[in-house]
């Protein structure tokens, strides 16, 4: 199963990038992973965040694919473990899933059609966090996972 984390927004700060691509290296002995940054383009920016929602919208169901299996990361969804990360990864492996898509909304968001296209909704925390943070965290969260699955002792119950 491929493994895309797309997110709305700006590249990555260095320092973001190397931890980003520390953990992509650590997990792709088990899985291969990337990320998909997703840009609006500077013309259509606009302060009106409706719109910016729309436009964003629009870039990512034009994206999504039939075969896609997509986890949104919103702060009012379901608040997972680590354990149940690497539980729900194993259920999509298990049904097939070619491609796992996490999608971190723009800064307002996503409408109710992206809402709606998910799969499940996930929530990293009660607490939040840049863009670029949340990206980190998801890349160690999937080689946590995959840790999980392979009974490495990176993860400590």
């Amino acid at each position: 199963m491929n493994i895309e984390i797309w997110s709305l927004g700006k590249e990555n700060e260095p320092f973001i990038e190397e931890g980003i691509r520390y953990y992509f290296k650590k997990t792709k002995p088990w899985n291969p992973i990337e990320l998909v940054l997703l840009q609006t383009p500077k013309k259509i920016a606009t302060t009106d965040v409706e719109r910016t929602k729309q436009q964003e919208e629009e870039l990512i169901l034009k994206k999504l694919q039939a075969g896609h299996y997509l986890i949104l990361l919103d702060e009012r969804g379901k608040k997972l473990s680590s354990i149940q990360w690497s539980q729900q990864f194993q259920h999509c492996m298990n049904q097939g899933t070619k491609t796992m898509v996490i999608l971190i909304g723009g800064a307002f968001g996503v409408t109710e059609a992206v809402k709606k296209r998910a799969d499940q909704v996930w929530s990293l925390s009660d607490l939040v966090f840049p863009h670029q943070m949340v990206r980190l965290i998801v890349a160690e969260q999937v080689y946590r996972a995959f840790n999980i699955l392979n009974n490495s002792p990176y993860h400590h119950v």
